[in-house]
């Protein structure tokens, strides 16, 4: 005589929809974890340039206030004579080493930076951010019978990983239109005094 058994549906494990469903899930998981680790080194990138950006900004800013350019001439020597200068990527005016005397050395040694000459692979510039560039604006010469000082805008703009803001209406238009999309833009900027020279 036979003697079935009955096995419930608890103990007969798991059938082969269950499992299928199970893989999908997980597969959906880790996709979305693999998206979210890519913007996380999307952002940890754009930090990384931001960070790197203003520690430029700085450079320059305070080598122009070392310099104390309290006269037009002086001041102008930043500019290059003009009302903004602009060096890094794309910039070939200068050669290294850098020569010459304040304003004209602190601008090729900026340019290199800007460049990412300070680390190279395989010869090639790679230590700043992507399309890295500078500019000395001179907003305001000193004016000694006005008793005014030397006012500059020091910017530093690079090439984002992603669109962000619009730049199109952005005042400030170092690197302006070099970059593709002006969402691409990334900008910082400081403007600085330097002293009131001595009134005449």
């Amino acid at each position: 005589m036979l003697n079935y058994t009955h096995i419930s549906r608890a103990a007969q494990g798991f059938s082969m929809l269950e499992v299928l469903i199970a893989i999908v899930i997980t597969a959906f998981g880790l996709l979305g974890v693999a998206g979210l680790l890519s913007q996380m080194q999307i952002s940890e990138t754009e930090s990384f340039d931001r960070s790197q950006a203003m520690t430029l900004l700085w450079n320059m800013n305070e080598r122009v206030y070392a310099a104390m350019p309290t006269t037009a001439t002086t001041a102008n020597a930043y500019t290059n004579g003009g009302t903004m200068v602009t060096v890094g990527t794309g910039n070939s005016t200068y050669t290294s080493p850098c020569t010459g005397t304040y304003a004209a050395l602190d601008l090729c040694e900026w340019n290199f930076a800007l460049q990412g000459a300070a680390e190279t692979r395989a010869g090639a510039s790679v230590g700043a951010m992507t399309g890295a560039r500078g500019c000395v604006e001179l907003i305001a010469a000193p004016n000694a019978a006005a008793c005014t000082p030397a006012t500059f805008r020091v910017s530093v703009v690079w090439q984002g990983l992603t669109d962000s803001v619009n730049q199109t209406t952005n005042p400030n238009t170092c690197g302006k239109d070099q970059y593709g999309s002006e969402k691409r833009r990334r900008i910082v900027s400081e403007v600085i005094t330097i002293g009131i020279p001595k009134c005449t």
